[in-house]
């Protein structure tokens, strides 16, 4: 199955409950209700960020982390979508690889109830042409995990378009390429047609909501609950077994049963402990599900229908195996009045990152020949890329 996108429905379905009883002549004690079995093991955003650091230094190429500071949904606001429990400021965690001087900027956007270190395979070749800016999306990853309390599907949007805005101000960023994978896709997808002053080319990797309902089965929440692991995870959690069940999945998918480049057993084990960690934090994030999507996994605003407000060069990406359906991307290709292109890529699936990183790399390149190259027209596209 999916990864991330499979197995995140697992940290909105996270809990730990204890209780306390007490009598006078004993001292107080405190007892879980859940079976050994059912315990949550406890994580923080220091595990997080500590298995971060862990998975990148697997990467060569220098970077820097930081915590951008996008501050405060106070209590009581009037806008629903910053209001909190609290007043203290978010963060993004936000990490930046050294480059080249007047090399491009490419801001990464991962996907649902992922995280920036997905794209651990892909940093160094990405950071010998550009200044990689990677990030956690609100919600995710080593970022703030604040109260969820969108209640609307405009408001949901607004969650993560706004808050990717406001680190875009506080970084000073303008002129950059935006890439999305997945649900990350969506939201940068959203983002460019609302901010377009600010995107050079848009580049979408195996976006979700472009699935019109007839086309609703390939869309990644339906296969996530028609599976065994998204039925067990969706209801009762990872437990103490969390650890195991992320370790098998990642053996399994990206190792006997890979689509492309099998990972390395240390690949394996640090992208499992990572994935663990950003799955079993507070869910925060998580929770847009219900407000993005109508049962049956399309869009409940979709990107299908917005192709004539495009403003912004596209390119999206898909694996040959990617269960998100490019005939949909198609079809918003037709209502644009800016350039698209669509170009599958071999031996990949979802992930076509992780599965192909090679492929990927070309892929993006030739994306981006415009801003890359100084005869951008000349070049043609890698040999066993497919444009469609």
């Amino acid at each position: 199955m999916k990864m991330a996108e499979e197995l995140g429905s697992s940290s909105a379905a996270a809990a730990t409950a204890t209780s306390t009883s007490t009598s006078s002549s004993s001292p107080a004690k405190t007892r879980s209700p859940w079976p050994p079995v059912l315990r949550w093991i406890h994580t923080t955003t220091d595990h997080i960020i500590e298995a971060e650091k862990r998975l990148l230094s697997l990467v060569k190429t220098p970077y820097v982390r930081e915590q951008v500071n996008i501050g405060s949904g106070p209590p009581g606001s009037k806008k629903r979508r910053l209001r909190s429990t609290s007043n203290e400021p978010r963060f993004i965690n936000t990490v930046t690889f050294n480059s080249k001087e007047d090399s491009p900027t490419l801001v990464i956007v991962h996907g649902y109830a992922a995280s920036q270190g997905f794209f651990f395979r892909n940093f160094d070749a990405l950071a010998s042409r550009f200044k990689v800016i990677a990030v956690d999306q609100l919600g995710w990853g080593g970022s703030s995990r604040p109260d969820f309390t969108c209640k609307s599907t405009k408001e949901t949007e607004a969650w993560f378009i706004d808050s990717f805005e406001e680190w875009r101000k506080a970084k000073k960023l303008d002129n950059f390429i935006l890439l999305g994978h997945s649900f990350g896709g969506y939201v940068a997808a959203k983002y460019a047609i609302k901010h377009p002053e600010h995107i050079q080319h848009l580049i979408l990797v195996g976006p979700a909501g472009f699935s019109s309902e007839s086309e609703a089965k390939y869309e990644w929440i339906t296969q996530f609950r028609s599976t065994w692991r998204g039925a067990i995870l969706n209801h009762l959690g990872l437990g103490p077994l969390g650890p195991h069940f992320v370790r098998k999945y990642i053996s399994s998918r990206f190792g006997g049963y890979s689509i492309g480049e099998v990972l390395t057993e240390e690949e394996s084990q640090l992208l499992a402990d990572y994935v663990y960690h950003t799955l079993v934090a507070k869910a925060s994030g998580e929770l847009c599900l219900k407000y993005i999507f109508s049962f049956g996994a399309f869009a409940r605003m979709p990107l299908l229908q917005s192709g004539s407000k495009w403003k912004v060069p596209a390119t999206f990406i898909y694996g040959m195996q990617d269960w998100m359906n490019y005939q949909g991307a198609q079809e918003a290709r037709q209502q644009m009045k800016v350039p698209c292109e669509i170009i599958r890529v071999p031996q990949a699936g979802h992930f076509v990152f992780i599965d192909n990183p090679n492929g990927f790399h070309s892929t993006v390149f030739y994306a981006c020949r415009r801003l890359l190259s100084r005869n951008p027209d000349s070049e043609s596209l890698p040999e066993g890329l497919i444009y469609v």
